[in-house]
C-alpha cells in the first residue's frame, strides 16, 4: 500500500504570510492614527478616562498610549514603542509611532506585489545606516555652558506643549534642576533626573510661584510640637534604623510572674533608648531623619538636647538629602562617626502650605540633588504640567551627554528625505524601492505638522521639498503655527541629536520586526478542559498518512 504525499501549498502558505503582515501594518496605522492630531504646537488634547474613573487631559504620545487597551498584538508592540522612546530619551514618543506607522504602511505595496519581506527589511536596514550618517552630517555642535542656548533648545521642546504659555519659566526650571544633579564621577557625566530631581506638586497659587529649590523638600512635619521648626546652618544626621526598643524576634512570648520583673523590663526598654539616643547626642546635631519610627521616649531625650526629629522619610527622599547636605545615611546609631554628619544646609525650617506642613532644607552650598516646586490651580494642570516638565529635563539631560543639535520643525526629516532618494537611484535591484519608500515615509513628520495647524499640506511640502534640493538649505522646515516653511536657524527651533536618532532608530527598526511575523497564533489554552488546541482538531492523527 503506497502512502499519499503530503505536498505543501507553498500558495497558501504565502496566503496565510501576507494576511498576518496587512493585519500587524492595519494595527500599526490604527495606533499611529489615533495620535497623529498630537503633533507639533496647534496638537490637539485627547481625554482620557482612566480606570478609577479620573480623567486625564493632554497631548503628550506617551501618556495617551498608556492608557489606551488595545487587543491586537502589533498594535500592544507599537504601544511598547512610545514606553521605549519615553524611559530612553524622554522625548519624541509621539513621532516615533507616526514614524513607525508610516514605514511600515510603506511596504504595504510591496508585500501585495509578492515581494518577499526579507528583501524589505533589507532595505529598510540600509536607509537607516545611510539616514544615520546625514544626520550626523547636519547637526551642528553646541556649548552646553551657554545658557542662552540651552533655554532655546529647551523652549522649542515645550513650544508644542500645554505649558508653552510659560515657557521661559519652565525652560528655566529644567535647565537648573539638570543642572544641579550633574555630577561627574571618574570622568563620566551621570545626570540623574529620576532620582534626584523631584517634583513636588501642590495645588493653589499661581505657576508664576513655581521654582527650583537649592535643596530638597519634603512632605514632613517635626514629631513632637516643642521641636524646634526653624533652624540655620543645621547639623544634619540621616537614618536608616528605629529609635524605638528593639522588639523580640517572631513569636517571642515574655511571662511575667512578679511585679518587679515588669517594672525591670520597661526599664530595660527605657536603658536601650537612652543608650540608641546617647550615641545620636554625643555627635551634637541639630536634625535628625530617620527612615523608621520614633518612640515617645527617643522623642523626650532628643528634646531634651534641643535635637529636632523626624520620622517615617521616605529612602528615595533620605537619599535625596544625603547628597544635598553631604550627610551619609547610617544603618545603626553605635556607628554614628563625626564624618557622617551632613553640614552642607544653610536653613531648615517647616512651612505650612495650605492644609499640609512641608521641610524644607535650602540654601544648600553644592546641592546635586533638588525640587521642583510646582504650584498650579488644580490637580490636572499640575499633573501635565510635571508631564512637560520631564519632557523639557530629558531633554536638557540628552543635550548634555551628546551636544550635537539637528534642526526641529520636520526639517531634519525632509532634508534626510529628499537626500535618501537620491541615493535610491544608485541602488539595483528590487531593494530600490522599499528604500525609495522609507524616504517617502520621513515626510510625514513635516506633512502632519501642516495639517495639524490647518495647511495646504501638498503646496507646502511641495515647496520645502524644492528647498531641499539644495544641500545648504538642510534648516528649512515647518512653522507649526502657521504652516509654512521657515529657516529654522532663525525661528531658532532646535532638537537633540539623541532623540531624532533614537526616534529612526526605534521607528525602522521595530517596522522590520513587525514586518518578519508571518503568522499570528494564540497561545491561550482553551477553557473547555480536554479539547485539542485550535489548530490541531483537524490534523491527521498518527497512522493515518
Amino acid at each position: 500500500m503506497q502512502y499519499p504525499v503530503m505536498v505543501m501549498n507553498t500558495n497558501m502558505e504565502r496566503e496565510q504570510g501576507r494576511k498576518a503582515q496587512i493585519s500587524n501594518i492595519q494595527a500599526a496605522k490604527v495606533i499611529a492614527d489615533i495620535i497623529r492630531t498630537c503633533l507639533g504646537p496647534r496638537a490637539m488634547l485627547k481625554m482620557l478616562l482612566d480606570p478609577m474613573g479620573g480623567i486625564v487631559m493632554t497631548n503628550d504620545g506617551n501618556a495617551i498610549l498608556r492608557e489606551v487597551e488595545v487587543a491586537h498584538p502589533a498594535a500592544k508592540s507599537m504601544i511598547e514603542l512610545s514606553r521605549t522612546q519615553d524611559e530612553e530619551v524622554g522625548d519624541g514618543t509621539t513621532s516615533v509611532i507616526i514614524l513607525a506607522g508610516e514605514v511600515l504602511s510603506s511596504a504595504l505595496p510591496f508585500i501585495e506585489r509578492n515581494i518577499h519581506p526579507i528583501t524589505i527589511i533589507a532595505a529598510y536596514k540600509k536607509a537607516l545606516e545611510n539616514a544615520l550618517l546625514i544626520m550626523k552630517d547636519i547637526s551642528i555642535e553646541v556649548d552646553i555652558h551657554n545658557k542662552e542656548e540651552m533655554m532655546r533648545i529647551i523652549k522649542s521642546t515645550i513650544g508644542t506643549k500645554f505649558v508653552s504659555r510659560w515657557s521661559d519659566l519652565m525652560c528655566g526650571l529644567a535647565y537648573d534642576a539638570v543642572k544641579c544633579v550633574n555630577k561627574e564621577l571618574d570622568g563620566k557625566r551621570e545626570v540623574d533626573i529620576k532620582r534626584y530631581a523631584r517634583v513636588e506638586k501642590i495645588p493653589g497659587g499661581e505657576i508664576d510661584e513655581s521654582r527650583v529649590l537649592d535643596g530638597v523638600m519634603v512632605n514632613k512635619d517635626v514629631t513632637h510640637p516643642k521641636m524646634r521648626r526653624r533652624i540655620e546652618n543645621p547639623r544634619i544626621i540621616l537614618l536608616d534604623c528605629p529609635l524605638e526598643y528593639k522588639k523580640g524576634e517572631s513569636q517571642t512570648n515574655v511571662e511575667v510572674t512578679d511585679e518587679a520583673h515588669w517594672s525591670r523590663l520597661l526599664e530595660i526598654e527605657e536603658e536601650q533608648i537612652k543608650e540608641l539616643c546617647d550615641h545620636i547626642i554625643r555627635l551634637k546635631p541639630d536634625l535628625v531623619f530617620t527612615e523608621k519610627g520614633v518612640s515617645d521616649l527617643a522623642q523626650h531625650f532628643l528634646m531634651k538636647h534641643n535635637i529636632t526629629a523626624i520620622r517615617r522619610a521616605r529612602k528615595t527622599d533620605n537619599h535625596r538629602i544625603s547628597r544635598a547636605t553631604g550627610a551619609t545615611i547610617v544603618n545603626r546609631a553605635e556607628d554614628l562617626k563625626e564624618s557622617d554628619v551632613g553640614t552642607g544646609c544653610g536653613l531648615f525650617e517647616v512651612r505650612k502650605i495650605g492644609d499640609e506642613y512641608f521641610t524644607f532644607l535650602e540654601k544648600c552650598e553644592d546641592p546635586k540633588a533638588c525640587t521642583i516646586l510646582l504650584r498650579g490651580p488644580s490637580k490636572d494642570v499640575l499633573q501635565e504640567i510635571d508631564r512637560n516638565l520631564q519632557d523639557a529635563m530629558c531633554v536638557a539631560r540628552n543635550v548634555m551627554f551628546e551636544p550635537r543639535l539637528c534642526p526641529g520643525g520636520g526639517a531634519t526629516e525632509m532634508a534626510l528625505a529628499v537626500r535618501l532618494a537620491e541615493q535610491a537611484k544608485t541602488i539595483s535591484g528590487v531593494e530600490q524601492w522599499p528604500y525609495k519608500a522609507v524616504a517617502e515615509a520621513l515626510e510625514v513628520i513635516p506633512r502632519t505638522l501642516v495639517q495639524n495647524c490647518g495647511g495646504n499640506a501638498i503646496k507646502t511640502l511641495t515647496q520645502l521639498r524644492a528647498k531641499h534640493v539644495s544641500a545648504e538649505n538642510f534648516s528649512w522646515g515647518i512653522d507649526g503655527e502657521s504652516g509654512k516653511i521657515v529657516d529654522m536657524h532663525e525661528y531658532g527651533v532646535w532638537e537633540p541629536h539623541a532623540v531624532k536618532a533614537q526616534t529612526i532608530k526605534t521607528a525602522i527598526e521595530s517596522a522590520c520586526l513587525l514586518l518578519r511575523v508571518d503568522d499570528i497564533v494564540s497561545g491561550l489554552a482553551r477553557k473547555d478542559a480536554g479539547s485539542a488546541p485550535p489548530n490541531m482538531e483537524d490534523a491527521p492523527q498518527e497512522g493515518e498518512r
